[in-house]
């Protein structure tokens, strides 16, 4: 009933016993979908400038948040969105946020192919945002590279097995959520802060500040994923369900409304296979079972076929319907 806290700096700092530490991975996989991380190595002053940048950020009027709104991302999907204008299962969500990712110029040849979700980031114009930003993706990427090692290790494959397939070139994307303190509006059919869902790619690294809210589906019903110091919360999306023939299963989390008073700040970054990957099942995985009746959007991720990117821009295209034609092909 409690989600595991697995201390990965064997894996961080590649010493020590990592076997150990990608059995702690596999298990967590297995039973949860979900595990707490400490012994990261990412610098808590890094992740509190981030955490007042954000709360800068936060702290604008709305005029000034959406100068930065997404629909000038384009192709990119990157910007501002507003309160209630992100959507689980077609029901708006009770969060704003910052949509952001591998910072990429005119001149990339996938920025200049119009690669959908590739392209530059629309920063606020507040002193260091850009490179704490900058900086935060660089270290949850070189974290998400060793994590995804001890993946490998745990369902006994080589150190290098997902990196060599899936992620020389992954697609990195990163969100800056606030949870408002203050009610919704009355007729907006709001339920929750973030509804039910499963993760899209492979991982998840989630830093959550001291708030709480979220909420892990397991076997037993729903339970707490409150917020630890000096951890991350990660959990395993629907590629890596795919690929692990639903040994390791993406599991359904939600957030709670904040009724605390205070905002609440999130920050997942999502760690994911390259956009024009095909993902295949590993071989020699037991044949998955069609699972779709159990899961929460009845979908079987073990029948799809095709790139990861054409799987998410079917699953990003619920989430804002009115920008969807900006990342069609």
């Amino acid at each position: 009933m409690h989600v595991p806290v697995i201390d990965v700096a064997p894996l961080v700092q590649e010493s020590g016993s990592c076997q150990e530490v990608a059995e702690q991975i596999g298990a967590a996989c297995r039973e949860h979908g979900f595990f707490y991380i400490s012994g990261h190595g990412i610098d808590p002053a890094l992740i509190s400038r981030l955490d007042q940048l954000s709360r800068q950020f936060f702290a604008l009027d709305d005029a000034a948040k959406l100068r930065l709104r997404m629909e000038l991302g384009g192709r990119a999907w990157r910007g501002y969105f507003s309160a209630g204008n992100e959507l689980t299962s077609n029901i708006p969500d009770w969060k704003e946020g910052l949509y952001l990712g591998s910072e990429l110029g005119a001149d990339d040849a996938r920025v200049a192919a119009g690669t959908p979700l590739h392209g530059a980031n629309l920063f606020p114009d507040l002193p260091g945002f850009r490179e704490t930003i900058l900086q935060y993706l660089d270290a949850l990427t070189a974290l998400g590279h060793r994590l995804m090692e001890g993946v490998a290790l745990s369902l006994n494959l080589p150190r290098d097995y997902f990196v060599t397939r899936y992620l020389a070139d992954p697609l990195v994307l990163f969100r800056i959520f606030n949870y408002p303190s203050r009610p919704a509006p009355e007729g907006l059919g709001v339920q929750w802060g973030v509804g039910e869902h499963t993760d899209y790619g492979f991982l998840t690294i989630l830093f959550q500040d001291d708030v709480g809210g979220l909420q892990v589906k397991s076997r037993e019903g729903w339970i707490e994923a409150p917020p630890l110091a000096g951890t991350f919360v990660c959990n395993i999306g629907d590629m890596l369900d795919r690929v692990t023939g639903g040994l390791y299963k993406s599991t359904p989390h939600r957030v709670r409304l904040n009724t605390s008073g205070r905002d609440r700040l999130s920050f997942p970054f999502f760690f994911d296979p390259g956009f024009d990957a095909a993902v295949y099942p590993i071989e020699d995985l037991p044949e998955a079972a069609d699972d779709s009746a159990a899961r929460w959007d009845s979908a079987n991720v073990h029948a799809f076929s095709g790139t990861y990117g054409e799987y998410l821009l079917g699953k990003i295209g619920k989430v804002f319907p009115d920008l969807k034609k900006a990342v069609e092909p």
